[in-house]
């Protein structure tokens, strides 16, 4: 296969002030372990998993009140113990960062220009608030649920939460009352934190009626705290036991304090999209986030202290959960609540020279946008700060690498990585060791044991494609699912496939050079002429088609043979799908991949469906071209544009040519 082009190499200067640097000589003191390169010290960490993470733990300084019996069982996967015996708090290990030399958090939104908050002052909101729960009666295990934007009082009640041991679970405001109570009435929560409403886009939407249905259908809240986000005076009618943001952080309170909580006990509940069905309550614990997000976030993220760290991302997102975890490697968090849009695509870039970032993270398509719009963030925007640029979301494009070097900056880190709302960080990811090539994520993170596997099981070479596995437990994994006992919905969603592996459910590529390649979900599989198709591989080439603006890909089996793959686009402004355009198409997807990739039909849309966390849903539009109903298919209160499906559920009824043949 051809050798990639390198676009960005570390200096020398660069790897000696890398805190994975700092974490390899310290092995070498402690432990008398040498390592010359990142594979070495990869393959130690996935051998010797035992021995990794306890150096995690001591390097780090984790703070336990209780010592631990042994670093891990020997039970597999999903059952594995960690640190059995450790009592400890996340919240704990953020608050041993504060300082008066930087602030806490920088926030804006489209109506609040750039703010400071310092750490004096996050601690004294969040003792005022953990008073609050005191009073309450909260307790360790007891559910705080939030219905609340991108904002700081977000972060404000996540650390109350954390830090009395309770359980933190949260939706952006932009989702529907159904989709929050799939969510929350699995979780039973005593708590609920909610805005009277959020601004997008420049549009204001009051959500009032939205908060008395989810508290009105939640019999388990006893008290409501609403934030007056959109409102000075919002219309409370209908709400029981509630109180006022501002109210509640004037509680007297004494000296914040930190509940330890054993290494495995819940710290929040994240959730999957909930696109086909009842959405799954993925729960992490204390001890699994302290260890993976320290890892990442300074080892391979290279995050140090005084910072600033940015992620867009809503509370609905687990980059949402990642940016506060920031905070344990000392970063300053900036948190920005709107569109990315809004007024202009150029919006978040300005916001990277205003708050000085040194870490900005977005995602794929966000990359993508930029770069069909033809920005160049570089020259418009003062990002001398600017020391990495993070992507996640969706596998970016080798254009994609190019646009970040050519119009951002040219001697940036492009920290392009993949993991998921199930792990809560990434499996895969930066390397300030390693040099950045096009199209590649730089390497698989410490400790993750990850390979590709064909059918069988068995792990394939360099340079071929197969099943993202990871055949060793990792902190990070759920500890379960909520309201799944006997662990029977956390093992078909992993388990299933390769008993005793965790099958991740992407298609993935480790190169020759020990990079990595993910080409796309492996459940949305083009399974062509018996050819498998990644939906990425097609995704990278019809980027390159300067009048689409996006599309989505679906292969259809026909019941007596064949089958049928249409490829929807979705065009710019102003542009139409010419049989010029057609051509177009069709020539780049025989050029970058092959026939086969070539669809039975290309049709304009009037828009592409995603989730609310920004995942295009081909699942769901296959489904409904197949006959399903709409409402089987797919859970529009987990969807960003609903109103989206409108068109395939149409396309269906009338039965285009080739679906008749079902």
């Amino acid at each position: 296969m051809p050798l990639p082009r390198e676009l960005w190499s570390p200096s020398g200067t660069i790897i000696k002030r890398s805190n994975l640097h700092g974490y390899v000589q310290w092995l070498q003191r402690q432990y008398q372990l040498t390592f010359d390169d990142y594979e070495t010290l990869w393959k130690w960490s996935i051998e010797n998993p035992a021995d990794f993470w306890k150096s995690i733990w001591e390097f780090f300084e984790i703070k336990s009140y209780t010592p631990y019996k042994e670093v891990m069982s020997k039970d597999p996967m999903p059952h594995t113990q960690w640190f059995d015996g450790a009592t400890l708090n996340y919240a704990e290990h953020i608050f041993r960062n504060k300082t008066d030399q930087y602030p806490a958090i920088l926030f804006a939104s489209e109506r609040q220009a750039l703010t400071k908050i310092s750490w004096a002052e996050l601690e004294k909101q969040t003792a005022a608030l953990q008073q609050f729960f005191i009073q309450m009666d909260i307790k360790p295990g007891d559910r705080v649920a939030a219905y609340i934007p991108n904002i700081p009082q977000a972060t404000i009640g996540l650390l109350a939460t954390t830090s009395l041991g309770a359980v933190w679970s949260s939706c952006s405001p932009d989702f529907g009352a159904g989709s929050v109570l799939d969510r929350f009435q699995q979780i039973k929560p005593k708590i609920l934190i909610a805005v009277d409403g959020y601004s997008y886009n420049g549009k204001l939407y009051d959500r009032m009626e939205v908060v008395r249905e989810i508290a009105n259908s939640l019999p388990t809240i006893e008290k409501i705290i609403l934030i007056p986000y959109l409102h000075d005076e919002p219309d409370i009618s209908g709400l029981k036991n509630i109180a006022l943001w501002d109210d509640v952080i004037a509680t007297p309170s004494q000296k914040l304090t930190f509940t330890p909580v054993p290494f495995s006990h819940p710290i929040w509940i994240l959730y999957s999209s909930g696109t086909t069905g009842m959405p799954k309550a993925i729960t992490h614990s204390h001890g699994g986030m302290l260890l993976e997000h320290l890892k990442y976030l300074s080892l391979h993220n290279d995050v140090h202290p005084g910072e600033n760290f940015f992620w867009f991302s809503t509370t609905g997102w687990m980059m949402w959960n990642f940016v506060q975890a920031s905070m344990l490697a000392g970063a300053t968090i900036v948190l920005y609540d709107g569109s990315p849009g809004f007024p202009t695509l150029n919006n978040l870039w300005k916001l990277a020279g205003e708050a000085s970032i040194h870490h900005f993270g977005t995602s794929a398509p966000f990359i993508i946008a930029c770069m069909k719009a033809g920005l160049r963030p570089g020259e418009d925007n003062n990002l001398s700060a600017l020391r990495s640029v993070g992507s996640t979301g969706a596998p970016l494009p080798s254009e994609g690498f190019d646009y970040v070097y050519e119009h951002i900056k040219k001697d940036v880190w492009l920290c392009s990585m993949s993991g998921g709302t199930d792990i809560c960080t990434a499996w895969v990811g930066g390397n300030p060791w390693k040099a950045v090539f096009e199209g590649e994520i730089q390497c698989r993170c410490l400790g993750c044991a990850m390979y590709a596997y064909d059918e069988e099981g068995n792990p394939l070479p360099p340079g071929e494609v197969g099943e993202m596995v990871v055949a060793k437990a990792m902190p990070c994994m759920p500890v379960y699912f909520w309201n799944d006992p006997e662990f029977e919905r956390y093992k078909s969603s992993y388990f299933e496939i390769f008993p005793g592996v965790w099958r991740h459910g992407d298609w993935l590529m480790i190169t020759p050079g020990d990079g990595v390649v993910i080409l796309g979900r492996s459940d949305t599989t083009l399974n062509r002429q018996g050819v498998r198709i990644g939906t990425a591989e097609v995704y990278r080439a019809v980027d390159k088609i300067a009048e689409i603006k996006d599309s989505l890909i679906v292969n259809i089996e026909l019941p007596h043979g064949g089958d049928y793959m249409p490829l929807f686009v979705l065009m710019k402004e102003g542009k139409m799908l010419a049989e010029e355009v057609k051509d177009r198409i069709r020539q780049q997807l025989r050029k970058d991949c092959s026939p086969r990739h070539v669809p039975d039909a290309i049709i304009v849309i009037p828009d592409i469906p995603y989730t609310i966390s920004g995942k295009k849903m081909e699942a769901p539009v296959k489904r409904i071209l197949m006959g399903i109903s709409p409402e089987k298919a797919a859970n529009k209160g987990a969807m960003r544009n609903p109103e989206s499906l409108d068109f395939f559920v149409e396309m269906a009824k009338k039965g285009d040519d080739s679906l008749k043949k079902r």
